[in-house]
């Protein structure tokens, strides 16, 4: 499965952090059981990496991928966790060899059309628009669009439910991203049931 193919599989990737361990199986198959595979468990805290082999063990139905990468040693830490693609917040030299190297498919962060050009001749086609509605949101994915065609987005970063369909509607978005799938007090309580209705609304986005 190509890093498009899982891009195209849903149309909204939670932005997942953990704070407790015993959270990550049963919000995975939560948000599967919404019809939402696609998960990006960050490392914003300590608990991402077992999160992930956790998740990438125990639900099988989910494609779990590594959020906010930022250093070269993650990539092959988290591969081994058992992520099958990663995601960063911007893209250095250090990352694109980094995510050669460790085979890990990256979807890199960019916010401007000279950041998705260098993306661009660094081989990547595939972005994360980020912070997505700071950087001008749906006028800005319409914009690039012209030039830039054969780049695909999956913005993230200031995008709800409410907001989810327009950019969705774009011609360049394949998904977006977005923590509203998973919010602290349903995890808080472990209310499941709140984060699969969530996750049900969210896989109806794209008609």
């Amino acid at each position: 499965m190509t890093l498009l193919d899982i891009m195209r599989t849903s149309p909204v990737i939670p932005v997942i952090a953990i704070d407790n361990p015993d959270h990550a199986v049963p919000l995975a198959k939560a948000l599967v059981a919404g019809g939402i595979r696609v998960l990006e468990v960050t490392l914003r805290t300590e608990y991402g990496l077992p999160a992930i082999r956790a998740m990438a063990e125990q639900v099988p139905d989910a494609i779990i991928g590594v959020g906010t990468l930022t250093q070269p040693d993650e990539f092959r830490t988290a591969r081994d966790a058992g992520a099958v693609f990663g995601v960063s917040p911007g893209l250095t030299p250090s990352l694109v060899e980094a995510a050669k190297s460790s085979g890990l498919p990256l979807l890199p962060g960019v916010m401007t059309p000279s950041e998705v050009m260098s993306a661009r001749e660094a081989g990547f086609r595939q972005l994360k628009l980020f912070p997505a509605v700071p950087a001008g949101g749906v006028g800005m994915l319409n914009a690039i669009a012209g030039p830039l065609p054969d780049v695909t987005f999956c913005p993230t970063g200031g995008i709800s439910q409410e907001t989810a369909a327009k950019f969705l509607e774009c011609k360049n978005v394949a998904c977006v991203g977005g923590s509203w799938l998973t919010p602290k007090e349903a995890l808080k309580n472990g209310d499941w049931g709140v984060i699969t209705e969530l996750a049900a609304a969210a896989s109806g986005l794209r008609k």
